[in-house]
This record gives structure tokens, C-alpha cells and sequence, in this order.
């Protein structure tokens, strides 16, 4: 029997041992991938400097709208529209430094081992963004008295059009707005309609505006520009939102620190006898390991089965697959609610994948002691989960800040995110929240915080513990820009579940995260 029950641990650990070299290729090949995709927050970038542009249109009819007018010069600054010049025009280099790597790949000898279709469709998406973004930085340029090279960036944008390269919308739009700002102006025919249809928000604003100037049409001018101060107000009250929340909570997290910081040091003398229930919050259960029954062949069998196996392999290259052949189904021509409701169910799919390979490899441990997977509606788990947002808000902050710098708006982003930004369909917006805001708050928490965490700390101390199951949370996301950000928010939640010992905290602060993500995605979605 003893025999028998050797060679079974031996065939185990050899399979294993094969699916961690698969996890492991499968994470490496994931991170790589993204390595050259763009992030979503260099779209946010845009999307918010979209909202600021329309915003600095707005103008004040009388007093009573003394806070709208203190509110838009916090929001916008000074000079709005050159810091919006400035962002448009990083972007429009950023994508110009990637499509010469890729127009380089391409050329390089090595090019016939790539996928060649692939490639050629990233470098016609990036000659169509920078061409987009050179029509736009043009209206941007006029904005700010720079007419000569306004007309210079749009030549350059016609210059560039053929039919390889699949910017003529841009360069249609381009020859009109030429027209428009040449001296003597040009009224091309079908401008209105060229301008209405390739482009949106403040430049479509701002191109009828010479159009009908010109046309000498000034009820349709009068008209227009009522209409953008109403989208300038609105504007308003979003970037309010979308900046004016988070820096509430920025300045309540700093202050939070800064009082445990404080409480630290003057019980800097008694840390040493800070017991589960006293001492100082940064401190409690601070050194209080859990009591582990299993080794570290469990945790190891449950992440690489349970997680990244059935997550990452099983249900999205063989069930999934199998489930959409079955009932004909094409995920490529889904619209954003059938997209939405698939997402939701992949990863209810995952998460009872995950949870299944647990309960099974732990099974034969129970009855578990106590502290374990502990969720109870009573005690302060409530205050220990929404301060831990507060106080993640500055710290992820800070190191996102850090971190586009060194990735400079590349490294990939979750998928949902782009979906959710441009989503304008309700039900598949509130599919995104059930998905990001209930079910993974709920499956990772009870996995990275739950499980993980505590069983670390059989080899580690508390703090090691709570900084490697944050390492260990980010690489699972597959993003490797996303990497530093989400260790810091992993090492909060870590932080939480630690002192509050009740995952109902982690939980809650990882539900707001995701929660004032998605505010923010629906919020700058509405006013592109």
C-alpha cells in the first residue's frame, strides 16, 4: 500500500511539475504579448482631456453660477487647451514610435517566422490612430494661434494617405479642414457632412464653428454654441466626478497614513507587546501567522491547477470553445451586451473551476482550525475595507504615476476595461459590474487573501506573506504594465485581511476599487 502510494505521489507531482512548466510558458507568453499593447489609461488620458476641452468652452451667464466658475478653473487649469495640444501630441508620438517598430519588424529577416497577418493589421491600426490624431492636434494647434503648423499637420496627414494604409477618413477630413483655415479659406462641397461625420465632441464643435463663420450662417453659429455650453457644463460635472471623487479620497487616504504613521511611532516603545485585539492598528495581528495544516505542495497544486490550468487553459481553450461550436456561436460578432454577458459567464466559469480544485485539495484537512476563509457580518471589517481604499487610492496612485514612465503607455491593459469605456448599453454595463464588482472581488479574494495569503505565512513571516501574494495577484492579471500597481493594491488588501481577519474587508475594498474603475470608465464613455 505504502508502495502503491509512492508511485501515485510521484505520478502526481510529475503532472504537476508539467503543468507548472505550462503555467508558467503560458503566464511568460501573456506578459510578452502585452508587452507592446497600449494601456487604457493613455485612452482614459484622452477621453478625460476630451471632457476638459469641451469644458474650458464653458462661460458663466451670471453670479449664481460662481461655483461652476471656481469649479472649472480647479478643474481645467489655466491653460487647458495647451496642456490638451501637449497630451494629443504625446499620444500621436507614441504611436508613431510604435508603428516604426513594427513597420522595423516587418523588415527585419526574421519577419517570416511572424504572424505576418497580425502584424500587418497592428500597423494599419496604428497609421489609422496617428492619423487621427494628427487631424486632431490640428484643430488643437488652431485653438492655440498656431495656424501654419495646424495647416502643416494636416498636409502631412494627406500626405501619408494611400490606400495601404487605410487613412483616407482622415485624410478627407484633413483636405477640409485645409480648406477652412487657408488664406484665402476654401468651401469644399459636402464639408458640413465630412466634418459631422469623422469627427466628435470639441473638434466637431470647433470645425463648424470656422464652417458657419465663413458661410456667414450665424443662427446656425448661435445655435451651436448653446449647445456646447450645455456639453460644457455637463463636462463640468463629470471631470467633477472623475477627478473630484478620487481626490476627496487621495486627500482622506493621506490623512489616514499619516495618523498611522503617527500612532506608530509614539507606540513605537510597545510594539513588542501589541497583541490581536491592542496596539497599533499598523501593527495588529501584525505577527500573527495562521495555523497552516497543509505544505506548500497544496498551495502549489491549487494555484497552478486550480488557477491558471482550469482558469487559463482549460475553459478558455477547450470548454469554452467547445460550448460556442456547439450553439454556433461567433464571440467576434457579439455586441456589448452578448459581450458582456459572455465575459460574466467565462469567469463564473473559472471561479468554480478555482473553487472546486480548493475545496478538493484541502478537503482532506478538514475540519479546518479556526480563522480560516473567516467571513462575519459583525465587528469592524467595515471600516478596515473602505479605509483600505482610501488609503490604497494615494499609494496606487503614486506608483501608477511612477509606472507610466517606465512603460510610457504601453504593456497591455485588462480587457474589459476598453469594452466598459466605450459600452453605452446599460444591461452590459451592469453585467461589468456584476463581473468586476462582485464576482472577482469574491473568487480572488477568497483565492489570493483566503487561501494563499495564510499559507504563506507557514514559510514566512506576515509581511513576507502579504507582499508575495501581491506579487503573485498582479502577475495573475497578465498585463506586465499592470504588475507594480496591482501589488500595491494586493499588498493593501493583504494589509486588511491580515488585521481585520475577515475577508468580508478585502472584499469590500476590492469591490470599491473596482466599483470607482468602472464610475469612472462609464463616466469618461459618456462624454467622448
Amino acid at each position: 500500500m505504502t508502495e502503491k502510494r509512492s508511485i501515485l505521489d510521484i505520478v502526481k507531482r510529475l503532472i504537476l511539475a508539467i503543468l507548472t512548466a505550462g503555467a508558467i510558458a503560458l503566464v511568460g507568453l501573456s506578459l510578452l504579448e502585452s508587452w507592446n499593447q497600449p494601456q487604457i489609461q493613455s485612452r482614459l488620458e484622452l477621453y478625460q482631456t476630451n471632457l476638459l476641452l469641451h469644458a474650458a468652452e464653458w462661460q458663466a451667464e451670471n453670479s449664481s453660477s460662481s461655483n461652476l466658475t471656481a469649479a472649472r478653473t480647479t478643474l481645467i487649469g489655466e491653460e487647458p487647451f495647451k496642456a490638451a495640444l501637449k497630451q494629443y501630441q504625446e499620444a500621436q508620438q507614441s504611436a508613431k514610435t510604435s508603428l516604426d517598430q513594427k513597420l522595423q519588424e516587418v523588415a527585419s529577416p526574421e519577419s517570416q517566422q511572424l504572424n505576418t497577418k497580425q502584424l500587418q493589421a497592428e500597423i494599419d491600426n496604428l497609421q489609422r490612430l496617428s492619423a487621427e490624431l494628427g487631424v486632431r492636434s490640428g484643430l488643437l494647434q488652431v485653438q492655440n494661434g498656431e495656424i501654419d503648423r495646424a495647416l502643416e499637420t494636416w498636409q502631412d496627414v494627406i500626405k501619408r494617405d494611400s490606400s495601404k494604409i487605410s487613412t483616407n477618413t482622415s485624410a478627407e477630413i484633413s483636405k477640409v479642414l485645409v480648406a477652412l483655415w487657408s488664406d484665402p479659406a476654401q468651401l469644399l462641397p459636402k464639408a458640413q457632412p465630412q466634418i459631422q461625420k469623422h469627427l466628435d465632441g470639441w473638434f466637431r464643435y470647433k470645425a463648424l464653428s470656422q464652417l458657419y463663420r465663413l458661410q456667414e450662417r450665424s443662427e446656425e453659429l448661435r445655435s451651436l454654441q448653446a449647445s456646447e455650453q450645455i456639453a460644457a457644463q455637463k463636462a463640468i460635472e463629470k471631470l467633477a466626478i472623475v477627478t473630484g471623487i478620487p481626490g476627496v479620497g487621495f486627500l482622506i487616504g493621506i490623512g489616514i497614513l499619516v495618523f498611522l504613521g503617527i500612532q506608530w511611532l509614539i507606540s513605537f516603545k510597545q510594539s513588542n507587546r501589541a497583541t490581536p485585539g491592542n496596539g497599533p492598528i499598523l501593527l495588529r495581528n501584525g505577527n500573527l501567522a495562521w495555523d497552516t495544516p497543509w505544505d506548500g505542495e497544496t498551495v502549489w497544486q491549487v494555484l497552478v491547477l486550480g488557477f491558471f490550468f482550469v482558469g487559463q487553459i482549460l475553459i478558455p481553450y477547450f470548454l469554452l470553445p467547445l460550448a460556442l461550436a456547439a450553439f454556433k456561436l461567433n464571440p467576434g460578432v457579439f455586441d456589448a451586451r452578448t459581450k458582456a454577458f459572455y465575459i460574466l459567464a467565462s469567469y463564473v466559469l473559472l471561479a468554480a473551476g478555482g473553487l472546486s480544485v480548493l475545496y478538493l485539495s484541502i478537503k482532506p484537512f478538514f475540519p479546518l482550525s479556526e480563522g480560516w476563509f473567516r467571513v462575519k457580518l459583525g465587528g469592524n471589517w467595515f471600516l478596515w475595507g473602505l479605509g483600505g481604499y482610501f488609503v490604497a487610492l494615494p499609494l496606487v496612485i503614486l506608483v501608477s504615476l511612477i509606472n507610466q514612465q517606465l512603460w510610457q503607455g504601453k504593456g497591455g491593459s485588462n480587457p474589459i476595461l476598453p469594452i466598459a469605456l466605450e459600452s453605452k448599453d446599460g444591461v452590459a454595463l451592469a453585467v461589468f459590474f456584476a463581473t468586476a464588482s462582485i464576482a472577482a472581488p469574491v473568487f480572488e479574494e477568497i483565492m489570493f487573501r483566503g487561501f494563499l495569503l495564510p499559507s504563506l505565512t507557514r514559510y514566512l513571516p506576515v509581511w513576507g506573506a502579504i507582499a508575495a501574494s501581491g506579487f503573485l495577484f498582479a502577475i495573475a492579471h497578465l498585463n506586465v504594465s499592470e504588475v507594480l500597481p496591482l501589488a500595491t493594491l494586493g499588498m493593501v488588501l493583504g494589509f486588511v485581511y491580515t488585521r481585520s481577519r475577515n475577508l468580508l474587508a478585502p472584499m469590500l475594498l476590492h469591490s470599491l476599487w473596482n466599483s470607482g474603475t468602472l464610475l469612472s470608465l462609464f463616466v469618461l464613455g459618456s462624454g467622448s
